[in-house]
């Protein structure tokens, strides 16, 4: 019985959660202190949040503190790492677990920015490279031009001056592993985005925000093929911790200490239709106007902003209504009304 309980009380030691990794944040984005669990599919509302947008649903959770109404980041950075659920990055970060990790996109985030920010020059980038698939918006196109996207260009790049080959202390990572190469080509992405961002500063400056979002699989295929407690597995770590660390040094400084970079490392993503709930207000019968329940209409995130419109200007002329008519009971004739005071001159002429 000792024995079992030893090992029961060891195992669950030993569990590591999913993370979501605050690298970076400005002083008016206040991330609270603490291990709140925050789900998979809520990913997308917190970046949003964190940039100042509105969510359809509101976000329970008191990770994230109220921000400012006069200040938004003007960059966020969001990199998804599979293959690991936590990595050793600075004490000062802030870490919450993270539940049901489910596959997730900032494309509702991306339409925002482009509605709001349709004649400005936002940079909008979402890139995987492991399956090469990439999206860009704005300046973006102007700005990565020279990014390499597909696997052949960011191998191609490795092989040429000025790669992480030549800076990183590769240690047990082969150049002629195709599991080595992907990661190490994941890792070149990063430090090419890096220095194409510092090479156009400029946009820092313009109103529109940016957003960055980024998934490495890497790891995940050095997992695979060597193991989680293999040597290549410790190093590519290692090197990707201080490269993400980096990173996030890099972007920050860009953007004037405006910026938020998060890191969500996911040991495997689960199906996304494990956890699926339905919401009350996806029933029929709410926009049908002969339901037998007597059920009100579906309506929208703006309902509120519109009630107070409403409101406050049904008050406003109310209010304008009752003076008016004040006025009028109290007003004399002979004296306040032109039209009655001609009248008696007249009386008087004739």
């Amino acid at each position: 019985t000792a024995k079992r309980r030893n090992h029961v009380w060891t195992c669950c030691v030993n569990v590591v959660y999913d993370q979501l990794t605050v690298l970076r944040s400005p002083q008016y984005v206040t991330f609270r202190e603490g291990q709140w669990p925050l789900a998979g599919e809520k990913v997308p509302d917190l970046v949003a949040l964190t940039m100042g947008f509105s969510v359809q649903e509101d976000l329970d959770w008191p990770g994230l503190a109220a921000g400012s109404l006069f200040q938004r980041p003007r960059a966020t950075a969001l990199i998804a790492v599979r293959g690991v659920g936590s990595l050793d990055l600075p004490s000062n970060t802030s870490s919450y677990p993270l539940e049901n990790p489910v596959p997730f996109t900032l494309d509702s985030v991306a339409n925002t920015i482009h509605t709001l920010f349709a004649e400005s020059t936002p940079v909008v980038l979402q890139l995987a490279p492991s399956e090469e698939r990439l999206y860009m918006m704005g300046m973006a196109n102007t700005v990565f031009e020279d990014l390499p996207v597909t696997l052949q260009q960011i191998r191609a790049r490795l092989s040429q001056e000025g790669s992480v080959l030549h800076s990183l202390p590769l240690h047990s990572l082969s150049r002629n592993s195709e599991a080595d190469l992907l990661f190490l080509s994941e890792v070149q992405v990063l430090h090419d985005i890096s220095a194409l961002l510092q090479r156009h500063k400029h946009l820092a400056k313009d109103q529109a925000p940016d957003l960055f979002s980024l998934e490495l699989a890497g790891l995940e295929e050095i997992a695979r093929r060597y193991g989680n407690d293999s040597p290549q597995f410790q190093d590519a770590t290692k090197i990707l911790a201080s490269v993400l660390q980096k990173f996030a040094d890099d972007v920050y400084g860009v953007y004037g200490n405006n910026a938020v970079v998060e890191v969500v490392t996911v040991k495997t993503f689960e199906a996304p239709l494990t956890r699926k709930s339905r919401s009350i207000l996806e029933s029929k019968q709410i926009s049908n106007p002969g339901s037998p329940y007597n059920l009100a209409y579906k309506y929208n995130f703006e309902y509120a902003v519109i009630f107070n419109i409403v409101l406050w200007l049904m008050i406003m002329l109310a209010l304008a209504v009752i003076v008016i008519a004040y006025n009028l009971w109290n007003m004399d004739p002979g004296y306040d009304s032109i039209i009655y005071r001609m009248t008696n001159q007249k009386i008087r002429m004739d």
